[in-house]
């Protein structure tokens, strides 16, 4: 047996022992329903032993399930999910940017290329002047609190809490004029694949 088969029997007999006890049945109910011994039954929750597919088959039907219901979440990606905790973003300064105006990131991909970088953008200072950004990429915007005036190119939009503007990156844009502070907003740049942040 490789470890390849070794690691998929393990993970069929944990499925299999956690559909039985879901279903409140005991190992002898399901070898009975499954037309197998007890101790095969046992063995293949232990993973102590191949299933051929019509053994496969009957423990599927004894728990009530497809087949294909054993082997979901097998050999899924290990993920590498960034979690960042409630006020630990990185703060950044961007080009621009001046005080009582903070950008928080709030995940990054490493190396050279970003495929997206979601920050949480605070703004208290009202009597602020601001410039205008460019970058690659497509912006999203959703403001989480306060009110202001968003220009992107020749239009402004009156943006709320709840409201999100969505806009070309390498169209000058920033904020025009500060109506409720203090402003939070969720900005996520997404770059293309010609996009070079």
């Amino acid at each position: 047996m490789s470890a390849n088969e070794a690691q998929l029997y393990r993970f069929l007999g944990t499925r299999v022992r956690e559909l039985r006890l879901k279903n409140d049945l005991t190992l002898g109910e399901t070898a009975t329903q499954a037309g197998i011994s007890q101790g095969m039954l046992s063995k293949i929750e232990n993973g102590q032993v191949a299933m051929s597919l019509d053994t496969l088959g009957k423990v599927g039907r004894a728990l009530g399930v497809p087949v294909g219901d054993l082997f979901r979440d097998f050999d899924l990606p290990e993920g590498g999910a960034k979690f960042v905790k409630n006020g630990e973003g990185i703060e950044v300064v961007r080009r621009g940017t001046r005080s009582g105006h903070t950008y928080h990131l709030l995940s990054y991909d490493k190396g050279p290329r970003r495929s997206f970088e979601p920050f949480l953008v605070t703004i208290n200072d009202a009597s602020e002047v601001f410039p205008s950004f460019e970058h690659p990429g497509t912006e999203f915007i959703y403001v989480l609190k306060g009110r202001i005036e968003y220009r992107h190119g020749q239009q402004t939009y009156l943006l709320e809490r709840g409201d999100v503007l969505t806009f070309r990156g390498d169209v000058p844009h920033g904020p025009e004029k500060l109506l409720e502070t203090p402003i939070e907003l969720l900005s996520v740049i997404v770059y293309g694949t010609s996009d070079s942040p």
